[in-house]
């Protein structure tokens, strides 16, 4: 035991971090200043008693490693990724989508006859494609032979998995309109455990799977509508720019971008004009 408290009152060297921190925006485009030594070395403690380790050094040996390469690297994106999420975040974000987006797409016959297709990039622990198939599904019901599909993707295969679960804490409903509750929500009977699932008729419109930002990557279908919201602040301005061109590249003409209220394009050369603050629309 006396072991064990002497591991965790021991500091990360400076060599360790900067290995690390140089491996973390290289390889999933977070940044990783010295401001964040303390922090990053907070949540690798996790890793280090689930592997018996007793130093920072022996995890980075290890991490840079064949075989860290090969076994630890998913596990160390699941402790550096932060998932702050809730259902129905950025209110005024579901008006534009209900009021602007939706009649807009609509009116164009988008959802008629193929499915509108959406991407909720970086979707974390699932609240966000959920709250986007409740609007979606509540549209529909309103606009007949609308149909959609969602694609969520994250970094973290372990968060990926809590998404696809669609389990969450009893407080979580607060956040959901009563009248979607009632009819996408179902409650637990345990009382001691109370929890809440999202109903099958949405999880089955959500496609959940891994994706790397900082992958070269080409999403078989253009996308209409690109959710990517309190993300990219993680980045560092360069890979920000070479992100924002991609979303732009799997963006049909006339599809819609929104990113969250922290973060910015100015300045950027991007194919968008703006539609309301921080809701872009792509042309060309």
């Amino acid at each position: 035991m006396k072991k064990s408290m002497s591991l965790f009152r021991a500091e990360m060297g400076d060599k360790e971090f900067a290995r690390f921190s140089e491996l973390i925006q290289s390889e999933f485009g977070i940044k990783m200043p010295p401001t964040k030594k303390v922090l990053l070395q907070s949540r690798f403690q996790k890793r280090l008693r689930a592997l018996g380790m007793h130093s920072y050094k022996e995890y980075c040996d290890y991490v840079f490693s064949e075989k860290g390469r090969e076994m630890e690297r998913r596990h160390l994106i699941d402790v550096v990724t932060t998932n702050t999420t809730h259902f129905f975040r950025e209110p005024k974000h579901w008006d534009i989508i209900n009021n602007i987006v939706l009649p807009d797409l609509w009116r164009r016959g988008v959802g008629r006859g193929a499915p509108l297709k959406m991407w909720s990039a970086g979707c974390s622990s699932g609240e966000e494609p959920y709250t986007l198939a409740m609007v979606l599904s509540e549209f529909g019901a309103k606009h007949n032979g609308f149909d959609y599909t969602i694609m969520a993707t994250d970094i973290s295969a372990e968060i990926l998995e809590k998404a696809k679960r669609a389990i969450y804490s009893m407080e979580k409903a607060d956040e959901i309109p009563m009248e979607m509750k009632k009819k996408y929500v179902l409650k637990s009977k345990n009382k001691a455990k109370p929890l809440i699932k999202i109903d099958s008729v949405l999880r089955n419109k959500i496609r959940f799977q891994r994706l790397n930002f900082m992958d070269n990557f080409q999403l078989q279908d253009k996308q209409d509508i690109i959710f990517c919201r309190n993300v990219v602040i993680y980045f560092d301005r360069s890979t920000q720019v070479v992100l924002f061109n991609k979303f732009c590249n799997n963006l049909k003409p006339g599809g819609y971008l929104f990113i969250g209220h922290s973060e910015s394009l100015s300045g950027m050369k991007l194919p968008l004009r703006q539609v309301a603050p921080t809701v872009f629309q792509r042309v060309g």
